[in-house]
């Protein structure tokens, strides 16, 4: 089993339920769900005239090889309506792998870590939650260290508003 944090987003429909929705359908692919951070909601990212996104991630230990669950996440973006659209445009869920084991793999596909991941609190925050003091296999420091890293954050908020996060 290869250990895999993934990254969760949606901003279309009803934004928690498909967080819940896509991790229950990971753990029915076989997955196993380690963990599952809070919910955020946050300011969109790239495309910034769009709906806020509900962002978390979690842990998973998979059986299979990174190609093989992207594809398998791919298909659960799929399954659940995500349809081909702007880049960083608004998606009813969006799936990414930010990393698996210590890997480091550079595809046409698949780029692990996830490229970017360090400069988005939308991914640190949720993702220092589940993983803080895992190292990142490029930097050789931790999660927690590349949050502190980014100062002081905005547009990221626990959800649903007045929650309070599980970590800090």
């Amino acid at each position: 089993m290869a250990r895999v944090y993934v990254g969760l987003g949606s901003n279309l429909g009803r934004r928690a339920e498909a967080i819940r929705e896509a991790s229950d359908r990971m753990e029915d692919a076989g997955a196993m769900l380690v963990a599952l951070s809070p919910l955020y909601e946050t300011e969109p990212w790239g495309l910034v005239e769009q709906p806020r996104f509900i962002n978390a991630a979690c842990a998973l230990d998979v059986p299979w090889p990174p190609l093989m669950t992207l594809t398998i996440l791919k298909g659960i973006e799929r399954a659940m309506g995500r349809v081909s659209g702007a880049r960083y445009g608004p998606r009813i869920i969006d799936l990414d792998i930010l990393l698996f084991d210590r890997v480091h793999l550079v595809t046409d596909r698949l780029t692990i870590p996830h490229p970017g991941m360090l400069d988005r609190a939308t991914v640190l925050v949720p993702l220092a939650d589940i993983a803080a003091d895992v190292v990142h296999p490029m930097t050789g420091r931790t999660i927690g260290d590349h949050l502190g890293d980014l100062g002081e954050i905005s547009g990221v908020a626990p959800y649903p508003p007045g929650c309070r996060p599980c970590a800090s």
